[in-house]
């Protein structure tokens, strides 16, 4: 349940100066303090490929970063993949698209970039904050089959470069134990996923 708290209570400094670190150093309880209090960004405010880290705690924390970072990816365990990004582009006024940025080591040491697992996005009714606000919402469901397809994330906006968002899926929840997140930018261009 939110406490009440703003995010300069949560977070103890200024929202508008605050970073990735402010957010990370805070418990999983407050982050998701944070979470509530954070406001529904204007759905055009995303547009581009933003840098994707995850945030630490919670029970499944260690759980959620290998899914994360090793399956999430192709579906099958890849220990050679870091997720590293989201990308978003607006299609009407209030949908749009997306999809996860992910760095792959080849065997010869290699890096390289995929633009994979898209998403539908939109602006919607909270289903993680219990606060009567909505969130910007992405929905794997439309182009993902198995685990994935019942993936969710609702994201908010902290200032105009950092963004904390929390997923979930049927396989360890739902909603009702969110992963937590942090978006930051500003974004580079939007590339496309890869066909």
């Amino acid at each position: 349940e939110p406490d009440g708290r703003t995010m300069a209570q949560i977070l103890g400094v200024d929202p508008q100066t605050a970073t990735y670190d402010d957010v990370e150093k805070l418990s999983r309880k407050d982050k998701m303090q944070l979470f509530y209090a954070a406001k529904t960004p204007d759905f055009k405010t995303f547009n581009g490929e933003y840098e994707a880290r995850l945030l630490s705690g919670g029970i499944l924390g260690n759980s959620s970063a290998l899914f994360t970072h090793h399956v999430f990816p192709t579906g099958l365990v890849t220990l050679s993949t870091q997720w590293i990004g989201k990308a978003f582009k607006g299609n009407t006024i209030d949908n749009g698209q997306g999809y996860n940025i992910f760095t792959e080591k080849s065997s010869d040491k290699n890096t390289s970039t995929l633009h994979i697992r898209p998403m539908r996005t939109s602006i919607g009714d909270s289903k993680i904050g219990k606060d009567g606000k909505q969130s910007f919402l992405v929905d794997y469901s439309f182009d993902n089959t198995g685990t994935i397809n019942s993936m969710r994330d609702e994201i908010r906006q902290i200032n105009s470069n950092l963004f904390i968002g929390a997923g979930y899926m049927g396989l360890g929840g739902g909603s009702i134990n969110p992963a937590p997140f942090a978006l930051i930018g500003p974004p580079n261009p939007w590339v496309g996923p890869d066909l």
